[in-house]
């Protein structure tokens, strides 16, 4: 796939229509469905609509209707990240329209019109790639749009379609004093002829794109108005909660619903593969029925190791060679040759994705058909595995798009667990019923997926000068991708691409270089985690530059830019964030700063911690410089917020994310222990973009790489001990620091 990229005025400025060569964007009238209508009208409105007249609609983007209201249809889930904020943002530039016109909608379950064009024809939101997929898609979709607005105005008005300009959602021919709005227009655009080439913007004439707009989804949220899964209300819904086996494997072996049967409430109680549901009238019934039950479960082929014992097992392949990931020159022999070496192991825990909404959804099933509501991020892999276990078509599966209170990579599960779940269980009932599957917090976390648990070990050597010539990193830890839908795409040689990934494209100029990888099969289950495998390569690799950078008695951010000399992304970052953190400025006696830059989804980060460390070894980080090179910033205040919640949530892991087993059993339950990060732990953030003309790139995820490493940096700058294991603990201290 050619690489999208905004036309300067040195090339062509005619565009076709298309993603890739060959490949049109859909034209023609779309009519949104009577449920992503209900649904957006508000629950329980079932047969109303939302528009009157027939609404102009050029393509399956954008929607204009005779109330001079623009729709923006937007194929990627809104959990946060700003989907339903920077798409309409590209549609209001080409279309010029006035903001205040912009709504969005979601898009329905569709590949063939709404497919993530960096997947090929799969519908989904992750890999923070929805603005890098659309950026020309969506623009596309509006100056086509404004096209036929013109062309309208142009055949009312009987003028040249060149004279005419558009402002603010207002067609104009000033020489004949002309004007007319978006809605006015609405019914003879619909009959004009979609063209075949439209001129896209250059950047100097952009009134939206890199400038401050108000995010689409701010208002109801704040009002508590906005449409979630635990929101809608199907009549004769009944609410469904499941009880899973404690160990991973585990089936039923048998169970009594007496005592949750007697339940006010309770209407149900069946067995589905994964464990047995309780459906009830409301949340709390179905709660105290599952409390209720009595279930033996089959653990003959439960998952029953602890995480000491899978580390033990960690340790052990960590001797031996594994499968080369990425190779050049002879690491062996250089290091060999090396004046001086040093040698690191780093161990990482499973973590959870701990989201604010943990996982549910609602399913409405007849013989026919299977209509879903909920959060949606993979659209086509969940129609596929739904249908599977339903005996339908994929095309029967019917998903309704709704917001998600975050996601981190959870609802994009491979597997589709809860909505498989879902599906089993109104199967169960015989569809008599629509069914609401709520999964607790303490389901989530205990039942759940994780990021795998890794261990690392590095070796490199420096010559006489301090320079570094080589470099060997060896990975262990589980596959992510092995056993699911992707495994063609992003398993090579037997090398699962997210698991070294930041590790097998370091950017560091090292002659000679050496990553290997075990993938040991285990019985937890494992998924992406936002920032993937980025996770816990930038945190060995950037705390291992660090101890080099000391080893060779250079300055950390000196030491970097030597080895980045033919990577200036990375080195722009990495000067502006040391920059405007004062690096090299005296700190008080106990602080210390430290320095971390990473790419990750084609978007380069540095980030600067400033740290205070105590008598005791506790320490508390009060700062963090963030600098951000995403190509062009289509949305600045998206991306600050952005920056800074990806942060956030990695120093959430640094300081204190572990998921940990006892005999197959995961030990936390809950925020209570499972702790993330507070208000009061936020530190002082400053986020700086970088100016470019390069095609947008992912922000959703990059923040979240380079905080525990500059953290670690930081420590290791006042104290002087290296800090190889996550969440981060002083070697020294007695207690978890805080």
């Amino acid at each position: 796939m050619k690489e999208a990229r905004i036309v300067n005025e040195s090339r062509r400025s005619f565009l076709k229509f298309g993603i890739t060569a060959g490949t049109g964007l859909t034209l023609g009238i779309y009519f949104p469905s009577l449920v992503a209508q209900q649904v957006m009208a508000g629950p329980g409105e079932a047969g109303d609509t939302i528009m009157g007249d027939a609404p102009f609609e050029p393509n399956a983007f954008v929607r204009i209707g005779s109330d001079n209201t623009v729709t923006v249809i937007v194929k990627h889930v809104e959990f946060g990240q700003g989907t339903y904020t920077g798409l309409p943002t590209l549609v209001a530039d080409e279309l010029d329209a006035a903001w205040s016109q912009i709504r969005v909608e979601a898009a329905p379950a569709n590949a063939k019109l709404y497919n993530n064009l960096l997947w090929g024809e799969m519908q989904g939101t992750g890999g923070s790639s929805a603005m890098a997929n659309s950026f020309e898609q969506m623009r596309k979709a509006g100056a086509a749009a404004r096209s036929m607005l013109v062309s309208a105005a142009a055949q009312r008005w009987n003028v040249d379609s060149a004279d005419i300009r558009v402002k603010a959602g207002v067609v104009m021919h000033e020489a004949a004093g002309k004007r007319a709005t978006f809605g006015e227009l609405a019914l003879l655009a619909a009959a004009q002829p979609a063209p075949t080439e439209v001129k896209l913007k250059f950047p100097k004439d952009f009134v939206f794109i890199g400038k401050h707009v108000p995010r689409t989804d701010s208002r109801t949220k704040t009002l508590g108005t906005a449409t979630f899964t635990q929101d809608i209300k199907l009549p004769g819904m009944l609410t469904a909660l499941v009880a899973h086996p404690p160990r991973f494997g585990g089936k039923v072996k048998s169970f009594d619903a007496t005592k949750a049967k007697a339940i006010n409430g309770v209407t149900n109680v069946v067995a589905i593969p994964s464990g047995v549901a309780v459906l009830a009238q409301d949340f709390w019934s179905a709660k105290k029925g599952r409390d209720a039950l009595t279930v033996q479960w089959n653990e003959s082929e439960a998952f029953k190791l602890g995480s000491i014992d899978i580390m033990a097992e960690y340790h052990r392949l960590a001797q031996q060679p594994g499968l080369i990931a990425h190779e050049q020159g002879d690491a062996e022999k250089a290091m060999a040759q090396s004046v001086k070496t040093l040698m690191a192991n780093y161990e990482f825990p499973y973590l959870a994705h701990a989201t604010m909404e943990p996982m549910n959804c609602v399913v409405r099933l007849d013989s026919r058909s299977c209509e879903i509501w909920n959060g949606e991020q993979i659209q086509t892999p969940d129609q596929i595995a739904v249908a599977a276990v339903l005996g339908l078509k994929p095309e029967q599966v019917k998903i309704n798009m709704l917001y998600a209170g975050g996601s981190f990579g959870r609802r994009a599960n491979p597997n589709a667990d809860y909505l498989i779940e879902a599906a089993l269980i109104a199967k169960a009932i015989n569809g008599k019923a629509p069914v609401k599957l709520v999964w607790t917090r303490e389901d989530d976390t205990q039942s759940g997926y994780y990021r795998p648990m890794y261990y690392h070990t590095l070796k490199a050597g420096l010559d006489a000068n301090g320079k570094l010539i080589s470099w060997q990193h060896r990975i262990v830890g589980q596959s992510i991708i092995a056993g699911t839908m992707f495994e063609g795409a992003l398993i090579k040689d037997g090398i699962d691409a997210t698991s070294v990934e930041g590790a097998s494209d370091l950017p560091y100029s090292i002659p000679n270089m050496k990553v290997d990888l075990h993938s040991p099969m285990m019985g937890v289950p494992v998924q992406w985690w936002r920032a993937v495998g980025h996770t816990h390569t930038a945190f060995s690799t950037e705390t291992f530059v660090d101890e080099l950078a000391s080893l060779a008695g250079k300055d950390p951010v000196a030491f970097r830019r030597e080895l980045l000399s033919n990577h200036p992304r990375h080195r722009r970052v990495l000067e502006l964030a040391a920059e405007k953190a004062g690096w090299g400025l005296p700190l008080a006696k106990g602080r210390g700063r430290g320095i971390a830059v990473h790419k990750s989804f084609n978007s380069y980060v540095a980030e600067v911690a400033e740290v205070t460390v105590k008598a005791n070894g506790a320490f508390s980080v009060d700062r963090v410089v963030i600098a951000v090179d995403c190509g062009i910033p289509v949305n600045p205040d998206v991306i600050r917020a952005q920056m800074e919640g990806g942060m956030g949530y990695g120093l959430s892991a640094a300081l204190s994310g572990a998921i940990t087993l006892k005999d197959g059993v995961v030990e936390q339950s809950n925020f209570h222990d499972y702790t993330v990060l507070r208000i009061n732990q936020m530190p002082e953030v400053d986020v700086h973009i970088v100016e470019s003309t390069e095609a947008p790139t992912g922000v959703g995820e990059p923040g979240v790489p380079p905080i525990a490493p500059a953290v670690a940096n930081a420590l290791f700058a006042v104290t002087g001990q290296p800090f190889h294991s996550l969440p981060l603990q002083n070697p020294h201290a007695k207690t978890m620091v805080a």
